[in-house]
Parts: structure tokens; C-alpha cells; sequence
């Protein structure tokens, strides 16, 4: 890289910092080029040259939001129980989202009228579901619908304690319990499975 494409890459960078301090503070809709540019430090003219569209610059964090979550799952440790290594991989998905709610809301709701994410940056996300797809088939769970209810659960955990009870632990504290009850319905008592699997 040289030095004009590192300076260009640092650019970028700083303006996706400014959207992100923006929308933590004042929630996704507050995302406005002209308020970007003023907290960025450059004219709103410039951060085209940075981001073709505001919808570049959401991909390019939304982007950014899937590699963290994929970096979390590929953190979390592998052991030989895997009901133990589901729950915790439940309870880092719900503190990572409701830690930080415009990243949440960015990556698992479509709150931003108007804006999908691009091809490359869904794949991340496409990628940490894999990972959770393989946790559930460690505990015996294969079919897809039953990955789909227990992502509809595991997310609306979330979005019950991101808006009913902010800061709190109302259905935060409810992983253990969701995670029992659907194991019990769904999983297989026969759990063992070659840690090199996962």
C-alpha cells in the first residue's frame, strides 16, 4: 500500500469512527452526511470522495459490525460439552448486542429504510451463523427450522431487553433457561461430538 492509498484508508477509517460515535449516541436515524462530515472534520463534499453514498458508508459498517461478531465466535472456547458451549456462545450473543444497540440493530433488524448490505459484507455475517449452526449440530439440533427458532429466540431476548429494559437484566438473565427449554425440545441426549468438528 502506499502512501497515498494508507492516507486514503485512514480517511476512511476516521469518518466510519465519527458514524459510529454518531449513532451510539443519538440512534441510527441520526445518521446525516452533514452531521458525519462536521464530526469528522471535512466538508460534506469530501466524504464522497471517501464513500459513494450514505448507503456505503452503513455497508462499510455493517461490515465492520459482522467481522466483530464473527472475531467473538471464533474466540470463544471449544470444549467437550457442547450444551456448555451453546449457552455460552448464547450469553456473548445477547451482551454483544445489547452492549451495543445501533450495532445490533444494524446487523439483525432491518431498521434503516432503504439500506441492504452488499454481497461481501452479508458474507461475514452468513459466517458467524455457520459457526452457530455447527454449535446446534453438536447438540443434536439439525434441522433448519429449529435454527431458525432459536435464532428467533436468541434475538428476541435481545430485542425485549433492548426495549423494554434498557441497562437492565430482565431478559438478559433468561439465556440459561431458553437454552435448557430448547435443548430439551430439540436437541439429542446424545451430545458427544469430536471437539474438531466445531
Amino acid at each position: 500500500m502506499n502512501w497515498r492509498e494508507a492516507r486514503r484508508e485512514n480517511a476512511r477509517a476516521a469518518v466510519l469512527e465519527a458514524a459510529w460515535e454518531l449513532v451510539r449516541e443519538d440512534g441510527l436515524a441520526a445518521l446525516s452526511l452533514r452531521e458525519l462530515a462536521r464530526r469528522a472534520g471535512v466538508t460534506t463534499p469530501t466524504l464522497y470522495a471517501y464513500f459513494e453514498s450514505k448507503n456505503a458508508i452503513l455497508d462499510a459498517m455493517f461490515a465492520q459490525a459482522a467481522q466483530a461478531f464473527v472475531e467473538l465466535k471464533a474466540s470463544l472456547p471449544v470444549t467437550d460439552d457442547p450444551r456448555h458451549d451453546l449457552l455460552v456462545d448464547a450469553r456473548e450473543f445477547v451482551t454483544f448486542c445489547v452492549t451495543d444497540v445501533p450495532r445490533y440493530q444494524l446487523l439483525f433488524q432491518h431498521s434503516v429504510p432503504g439500506f441492504t448490505p452488499s454481497a461481501e459484507s452479508y458474507e461475514l455475517a452468513v459466517g458467524a451463523l455457520e459457526r452457530t449452526q455447527e454449535l446446534l449440530a453438536r447438540n443434536g439440533v439439525h434441522d433448519p427450522r429449529h435454527l431458525d427458532i432459536w435464532t428467533a429466540v436468541t434475538v428476541g431476548l435481545v430485542g425485549q431487553q433492548v426495549s423494554n429494559d434498557p441497562g437492565g437484566d430482565r431478559w438478559s438473565r433468561l439465556v440459561e433457561d431458553v437454552t435448557r427449554m430448547f435443548l430439551a425440545q430439540f436437541g439429542s441426549a446424545d451430545t458427544t461430538a469430536p471437539r474438531g468438528k466445531s
